[in-house]
């Protein structure tokens, strides 16, 4: 991976900080959208001869981006999956659920940071609250997900590299709301396919 490895490392060094130039308009604050990440950082990679390519798919544990960074002078590359939580069961849902994955899935990559769009310090003075720390995972929740990956004959361990986590006890509540989700989604699957496997004989 020597060639990619230094490849970004040159791009990292010449990329900006993502500028919050969206409105949220539900909180009343600015975000950098995916177009203010990709100009902080496409055109370095690009000048250091790295391709960013970002297709959806789908495998055990559901729908997902996966960000792939690819050198063209070695052929090496590097990537990473977000998965993809859909909030709407329509396209303006599927459609911005996949611009979220590939925003978080570009910044991870490329190791760039949001910024605000007057990055002097001012922002740093006003000292805005601590948010509070997210709860962990229920007793319910867990033993939920317990049966759930039994069920559907889960990797734990894999399904935890999944979702950015150790172990399930590490989950906090929205983490195992969405872990749920996905093996619920999972065993409707497996259970319409051991349907139709039963109507065909």
């Amino acid at each position: 991976m020597k060639g990619i490895a230094t490849a970004l490392a040159k791009a990292q060094a010449n990329m900006t900080k993502a500028l919050k130039q969206a409105d949220n308009p539900h909180f009343r604050s600015k975000y950098a959208d995916l177009g203010n990440v990709m100009d902080a950082c496409m055109p370095a990679l690009n000048e250091s001869g790295i391709a960013v390519i970002q297709p959806t798919g789908e495998d055990e544990l559901g729908l997902f981006v996966e960000t792939i960074l690819i050198h063209g002078e070695s052929g090496e590359s590097l990537s990473c999956r977000v998965p993809l939580l859909i909030g709407k069961r329509d396209m303006q849902g599927y459609g911005s659920a996949v611009s979220y994955a590939r925003r978080y899935g570009l910044l991870s990559m490329a190791g760039v940071a949001a910024a605000s769009d007057d990055d002097d310090g001012n922002g740093a003075a006003r000292n805005p609250p601590k948010p509070e720390a997210p709860k962990s995972i229920s007793a319910d929740q867990f033993r939920e997900i317990q049966t759930l990956i039994e069920t559907t004959n889960t990797d734990e361990a894999k399904f935890c590299q999944f979702l950015n986590v150790n172990e399930l006890h590490g989950m906090n509540v929205k983490q195992a709301a969405d872990a749920i989700a996905m093996l619920k989604k999972k065993q409707a699957k497996i259970e319409s396919e051991h349907d139709a496997a039963v109507k065909e004989e």
